[in-house]
């Protein structure tokens, strides 16, 4: 059984860490959007400067670095579906 739940384990942890690094967020929100946009730029930045705190400080952050950063992909996605319903109301 052993043999068995071992590497199925160890799928899942790799398909579960490579979901995490496909979910960092990006600029995807069109000039159009310009507010938007630049909030976007200023998530991706603080995502980002939150991963060299991480390393600087040997991940021993207490997890709060992690959460935030959780939270920062939460915000980048509330912030292309606001752009999406902007599209969709006739924006001009």
């Amino acid at each position: 059984m052993n043999r068995i739940l071992r590497p199925i384990s160890l799928v899942l942890v790799l398909a579960v860490a490579g979901a995490s690094q496909a979910q960092q967020p990006t600029v995807n929100i069109g000039e159009r959007h310009g507010n938007l946009r630049a909030a976007q730029e200023h998530i991706v930045q603080a995502y980002q400067l939150i991963g060299v705190a991480q390393q600087d400080n040997d991940s021993r952050l207490g997890g709060h670095a992690g959460r935030a950063r959780e939270l920062l992909i939460q915000a980048d996605q509330e912030l292309r579906q606001a752009a999406n319903v902007a599209n969709n109301n006739g924006r001009p």
